[in-house]
């Protein structure tokens, strides 16, 4: 599914409240899949920005601002225990992966495994992202298999990933 553009009160409230840059990132943020299944329900969502939308290209030491903004609004809806995070190579792309537990705001008895993962690619920064409900949807995340920039596909989360290397 590809989302429109945020509406212009949106992105006039988001210039007023996080400055110019925040707006226009916001307003190229584009939703290639969001997905939902079981009960109770889990979700994975893909976010993606082009660096022709934003006007500028990011690095892979950039990887863990951007991936900090990105999940900085998911965690307006849950509440975040224990974030762990680390990066890790797949292919030639650096990735970065944060994982936490969580509840949704204002439900604590709606427990997920939050699990953000974040790449910079040739056109843009992408990140997928999934609200867990048990260990089959997080491994469903992690073992799907992806292709970047024409590269091999791969599972997206190798089981070492959170692992830090001495």
């Amino acid at each position: 599914m590809d989302t429109p553009p945020m509406l212009p009160a949106m992105l006039q409230k988001a210039a007023r409240e996080y400055g110019n840059e925040t707006a226009k990132m916001a307003a190229c943020v584009q939703l290639p899949l969001t997905a939902h299944h079981g009960n109770p329900a889990s979700a994975i969502a893909v976010v993606g920005l082009s660096f022709d939308c934003v006007g500028h290209s990011y690095t892979t030491a950039d990887i863990p601002s951007v991936a900090s903004n990105v999940t900085d609004s998911m965690k307006k809806n849950v509440e975040i225990d224990n974030p762990v995070d680390n990066t890790y190579t797949l292919g030639t792309h650096g990735m970065w992966i944060e994982r936490a537990s969580g509840s949704l705001a204002g439900h604590p008895e709606i427990k997920r495994t939050m699990e953000t993962v974040c790449s910079v690619l040739k056109k843009g920064v992408v990140c997928w992202m999934t609200l867990a409900a048990d260990d089959a949807a997080l491994q469903t995340f992690e073992q799907g298999m992806v292709t970047l920039d024409g590269e091999d596909a791969t599972a997206l989360v190798p089981a070492d990933a959170l692992q830090k290397k001495p």
